[in-house]
């Protein structure tokens, strides 16, 4: 009967269904019109700095992994002479690349003054290079080169070129800021435009439309769109520059989530506490260069061995990694735990420093539970860091695993603690 009488209704109401769609259409197609051409024109602003971040953080790629590692191999011998000029020869083409083409971007005048000034800088440091590059080509010895003047040089123009960085993330968080602001307001206006238009027809056909409610199609489309901006965005602060593993912001979103799934599951979670052994010895002994290729073998260990979709692994910072791991029981998890320590230790990175080992080692803290509805929110981060207090306390290149979740701190009941052998 609803629908008879829908239809008899639009029957009746052809020509005024006709005259507000007609006005609907015309407000719509100037409105969307007006926020179109003001989206391009800020996205081309707000996306716009992004490329240019990227072309940077590509540059310090290349003077890291590109130039300065090809380096610490070739003192050590580790490459071949022609690997050396090849790795040189195409590290400085590509930087050179990336700089033209950021400097090809529309630039204000506040900028050209430093970007100016990085110019010459990046000059000065890629003739050093050149300078080696020439060397190399010429047959001299390359096991003597100044490790110390390399790591100043490279450090220096990470300074210039991360200030560099910075600049553009922060315009374009503020050309984003902006955007918003605008396309708010604009919103705003064609909402009171197209409000306007019905309530004055809905006014004078009132007895007819009681029933008929505005409708809020294109705002939920528009408040859709800009939610899944919000959310590239966001998205793309979630991972770790150097390791390229989750960082600590991701790392807090997951953790609350697979916390509330596996307490309505009942279901086994797991949380390990990593830490590099003895690590700012290793980076006063071998320099922070040395210390970054050490935090990205940790990494790639970390990765290779915990490859399920619901394995998370996160550097929450510095030296210290963290792994979140859903349906693993303490038996799995403490197999992995001595997977991991083994794997750290079998890359065999040289630690003089150390005093548990010849080679870099790891330390863990696991605590492995069935979360339910009585489980405290961050039990698992302070037993797992408790945990990794007495491994290292224990002497450190081993893990400690439990499943004690009270808030006690005394030592647990179920503990298993494993020392690998060196």
């Amino acid at each position: 009967m609803q629908f008879i009488e829908a239809l008899k209704l639009r029957s009746k109401l052809l020509f005024l269904f006709l005259l507000i769609t007609i006005g609907l259409i015309s407000v719509a197609i100037m409105g969307t019109t007006y926020v179109n051409a003001m989206k391009r024109n800020i996205d081309s602003l707000y996306f716009g700095s992004l490329v240019p971040v990227t072309e940077l953080n590509e540059i310090l790629q290349k003077y890291h992994n590109g130039l300065a590692d090809t380096l610490y191999k070739a003192s050590r011998k580790e490459i071949s002479t022609s690997e050396i000029i090849f790795n040189l020869e195409d590290s400085l083409d590509e930087i050179n690349k990336k700089w033209k083409s950021y400097i090809s971007h529309f630039k204000s005048e506040e900028e050209m003054e430093y970007v100016e000034y990085t110019n010459l800088e990046i000059k000065a440091t890629n003739r050093y290079f050149q300078q080696i590059l020439y060397a190399a080509k010429n047959g001299k010895d390359l096991t003597k080169i100044s490790i110390n003047t390399l790591e100043k040089k490279v450090a220096y123009i990470h300074r210039v070129l991360q200030k560099l960085i910075n600049y553009e993330v922060s315009v374009a968080y503020y050309e984003r800021k902006k955007f918003l602001h605008t396309y708010h307001t604009m919103m705003l206006r064609i909402g009171i435009i197209l409000s306007v238009v019905i309530l004055g027809i809905l006014a004078v056909l009132l007895y007819v439309f009681r029933s008929i409610q505005k409708d809020h199609t294109q705002l939920e489309i528009s408040a859709k769109k800009l939610k899944i901006a919000n959310k590239k965005l966001e998205n793309a602060s979630y991972t770790d520059s150097l390791t390229d593993l989750h960082n600590r912001r991701y790392f807090n979103f997951v953790y609350e989530r697979e916390l509330k799934r596996a307490k309505r599951n009942k279901t086994y979670i797991t949380f390990m506490m990593l830490d590099i052994d003895y690590f700012k010895q290793y980076n006063d002994t071998y320099g922070h260069v040395e210390g970054d290729f050490a935090l990205k073998s940790v990494a790639k260990v970390l990765k290779d061995t915990l490859k399920r979709p619901s394995d998370y692994v996160f550097r929450l910072g510095g030296e210290e990694f963290g792994v979140l791991l859903s349906e693993t029981d303490e038996s799995n998890s403490a197999k992995l735990s001595r997977e991991i320590c083994d794997a750290v230790r079998g890359r065999e990175l040289r630690h003089e420093k150390s005093k548990v080992s010849d080679f870099v080692t790891i330390s863990i803290g696991v605590v492995c539970c069935i979360a339910d509805e009585a489980l405290d929110d961050e039990i698992l981060i302070s037993r797992a860091d408790e945990m990794l207090y007495e491994a290292k306390e224990s002497g450190r290149d081993r893990y400690i695993i439990t499943s004690n979740v009270s808030a006690a701190t005394t030592k647990p009941m179920h503990e298993e603690v494993h020392r690998n052998a060196s």
